[in-house]
């Protein structure tokens, strides 16, 4: 089986950059990416129950790997929601699909993207996870505009073993993700 691009990168230079950067003392100490998880959350889904296997067949054709459809936990009747109702889809990737999704996020669908300025760096959580967010699941080249009932978003989050945002940013940066830079925001 052929290694992705990204992953032979990361073995090959990222690796080395970080351990320069930080100094680490171990191979083992440099941070990686451990899984990518996809969420789509479908608030109308509650009236019609077709968008959730839509939006599960979106995150299928975009993850390259099946989704799953999310159930609520509670009820909340003011929002005509019962628990266990399927409310959205996620799927989580690991290994080689997790680089090659990583690869088509970066390459071809942040581009796609209208007005793209570079990804905010307020999406991390201090314990070296990032999370952001796409508003329009067309970005993607697997999605086919005209055979789509409404236009929704997702949310993308990077799970790493850093121990910091600091970390964590410059390794997604080596990954080739377009963050702002400091005085664009």
């Amino acid at each position: 089986m052929i290694k992705p691009r990204l992953r032979e990168q990361y073995e090959a230079s990222i690796k080395q950059a970080m351990m320069e950067k930080f100094n680490y003392k171990n191979v083992m100490e440099v941070p990686r990416i451990t899984k990518i998880c996809l969420n789509q959350g479908v608030g109308a889904a509650t009236a019609d129950k077709k968008l959730v296997d839509n939006a599960v067949n979106e995150m299928t054709m975009i993850a390259g790997q099946k989704a799953v459809p999310t159930k609520s936990r509670l009820a909340i009747s003011n929002f005509k929601l019962r628990e266990d109702m399927p409310i959205g889809a996620r799927v989580t990737l690991r290994h080689e699909r997790m680089y090659e999704f990583l690869d088509r996020l970066v390459s071809t669908a942040l581009p796609r993207v209208r007005d793209f300025q570079g990804l905010k760096t307020k999406g991390f959580d201090g314990r070296g996870n990032y999370t952001m967010g796409v508003t329009e699941q067309i970005i993607f080249p697997e999605i086919n505009i005209d055979r789509l009932p409404r236009i929704t978003g997702m949310d993308i989050t990077f799970v790493t073993t850093a121990k910091n945002d600091v970390e964590c940013l410059e390794l997604l940066k080596l990954f080739g993700m377009p963050f702002q830079s400091q005085e664009n925001k």
